[in-house]
């Protein structure tokens, strides 16, 4: 070659040697041709990595999944906090659902970080229509709640018995009268009513919030069942009647919450339904103890009647009642929440 083409021969032997060189992997290597020319080839999609929290069917913690999104507070004057006053706020006389700022919901709304923020809404005297409905001109405690909510609170059912007026009717009364146990067929006949209100109630939330855990609270043991309770005119008797009266109400919400939840998974839904029982929350504490966590009977003289705060948790009450709350919150509904 070098004899007949001379240096010119050699100079052309090592262009088509590079020429080799760069041809070659472009044909036979795709991956090399896509680089050059960024066509003609099939790239693999690129992985997408999910938040593990909101990965859909991703087991969640019990926190994750109530603080993924926002906490509502719902419910009565036992969730709003009458007879927990601290404030001058707190006895505001226009502030008509009587919201305190040492209810239980200002402790719960602390412990944990909401990832869409918190809001209270509960209102004295609420029942079971009044939170689909709303109360003293405030709109429905329902429509608080969004796709975003993902904890409710919620104490309802005393007002839907009458419990406040059944205590009075145990407390009024003649010496030796037997009033106060003839209120129980009326009891029955609207515990009846509750037992169809609720479970249509915690479907309506759910409906509104599917994601959220949603935890209703019992109401707790008032009475210590001992003579000279508070000066409030109640028998050993009376007392032990009014305690059984709370806790069959205590039994009808934990019933009720029970179904709802087992409805969700058996649905394989998103959110829970959880009971938090308050019944034996003040023992040792109820009514007329030295370290009392629950109001007694209060009388406003000038009205001739009974104090909201009567019978009501106090600031201590409260604080126990937040504990319980917290305590569900981290354990859960003994569940996977997805």
């Amino acid at each position: 070659m070098r004899g007949r083409f001379g240096e010119r021969g050699l100079a052309l032997t090592a262009l088509v040697g590079l020429l080799a060189l760069a041809v070659v992997p472009l044909v036979a290597l795709p991956a090399v041709r896509c680089e050059v020319f960024g066509a003609g080839c099939h790239r693999p999609p690129q992985e997408v990595r999910a938040d593990p929290v909101s990965a859909p069917g991703r087991q969640l913690t019990p926190v994750q999944a109530a603080t993924r999104g926002g906490y509502v507070a719902l419910g009565d004057s036992y969730s709003s906090g009458v007879g927990a006053e601290a404030t001058i706020g707190d006895n505001n006389p226009l502030e008509r659902c009587h919201r305190t700022s040492k209810a239980y919901y200002n402790e719960v709304s602390k412990a944990f970080p909401f990832a869409k923020g918190t809001s209270f809404w509960a209102c004295s005297g609420a029942t079971t229509a009044d939170v689909r409905n709303g109360r003293h001109g405030e709109p429905s405690q329902l429509g608080r709640l969004n796709a975003d909510t993902s904890l409710v609170t919620l104490s309802v059912g005393g007002n839907d018995i009458g419990f406040s007026r059944v205590v009075a009717g145990c407390v009024v009364k003649l010496p030796w009268s037997r009033s106060c146990f003839r209120q129980g067929d009326d009891i029955a006949k609207k515990m009846s009513d509750l037992r169809r209100n609720l479970p249509e109630l915690i479907g309506q939330i759910h409906a509104r919030a599917p994601r959220a855990r949603i935890i209703l609270m019992g109401y707790p043991k008032a009475f210590s069942e001992v003579d000279g309770t508070g000066g409030d005119n109640l028998r050993v008797s009376e007392q032990q009647w009014l305690n059984a009266r709370a806790y069959d109400l205590g039994q009808l919400i934990r019933a009720s919450a029970a179904e709802a939840d087992r409805r969700i998974a058996a649905r394989h839904q998103q959110g829970s339904v959880e009971f938090v029982d308050s019944y034996s929350a003040f023992a040792g504490h109820e009514v007329g103890s030295r370290q009392p966590y629950m109001n007694g009977l209060t009388v406003n003289l000038s009205a001739l009647e009974a104090e909201p705060r009567s019978y009501h948790p106090t600031v201590s009450g409260q604080h126990a009642l937040a504990g319980l709350f917290i305590e569900q919150v981290k354990k859960g509904p003994g569940r996977p929440v997805s």
